[in-house]
């Protein structure tokens, strides 16, 4: 057993020698977390902080009691404590990345709806859960927009500004920017941007769905 793993099992029995609450347990507690917050798993992702957050929590809760609704305190025989916290902190990422896809989902299941038939709405979840070969559609929409593979998207322009309907559908994808925050950007009013966006990228939209079998 190499000196860290001695150190942090040694802060683990002291912390745990100390009721829950007691000052000596939170200090021994926070030893442990200095220790080893550096070893944790890391991704860059928008929600990484927000579970790092829960792992810490399930930390504090279970190190000693097992409070997690799980009945089970951390067992030492059975896994490193940085090994025991990275495998609840990649199930946290997992749940919010499935969250975040869902939510994406949806937003993009009502953008394709906005410029579709009412009688032409589909359920994007089903159609990918049916068809798997088939890449999610808001990945294929991210490619194609970056892409402009004949050049349309970048010729279609606001006149007087530096707008084109590649940038306005770019930015309007998901995690979509707000119309306040791109007309304060481009200093254009909300109107003309929103007016561009219906008149000009929302026929484009449309014909893309259509060619890729959407609608």
């Amino acid at each position: 057993m190499n000196s860290l793993e001695e150190q942090l099992r040694q802060l683990v029995e002291k912390a745990c020698s100390y009721p829950p609450g007691n000052p000596q347990r939170r200090k021994n507690l926070t030893k442990i977390i200095r220790l080893i917050r550096k070893k944790l798993w890391y991704e860059y992702t928008p929600y990484y902080q927000d579970a790092l957050q829960q792992t810490w929590v399930y930390f504090c809760q279970n190190i000693c009691e097992g409070k997690d609704n799980t009945g089970k305190a951390y067992n030492p025989e059975r896994a490193t404590i940085v090994t025991w916290l990275n495998y609840y902190l990649k199930r946290r990422l997992q749940d919010f990345r499935i969250e975040t896809h869902k939510e994406r989902d949806k937003t993009v299941k009502a953008q394709v709806d906005s410029f579709g038939n009412a009688n032409q709405t589909m359920d994007l979840v089903e159609n990918i859960a049916a068809e798997p070969e088939v890449p999610p559609l808001l990945e294929q929409l991210y490619q194609w927009v970056q892409k402009d593979p004949d050049g349309e998207l970048s010729r279609i322009k606001l006149k007087g500004s530096p707008v084109t309907a590649q940038i306005l559908i770019k930015r309007r994808l998901p995690p979509e920017e707000s119309w306040k925050d791109l007309a304060a950007e481009f200093g254009l009013p909300i109107s003309t941007l929103s007016s561009f966006y219906q008149r000009k990228c929302l026929p484009i939209l449309r014909k893309f769905g259509e060619s890729e079998g959407y609608l």
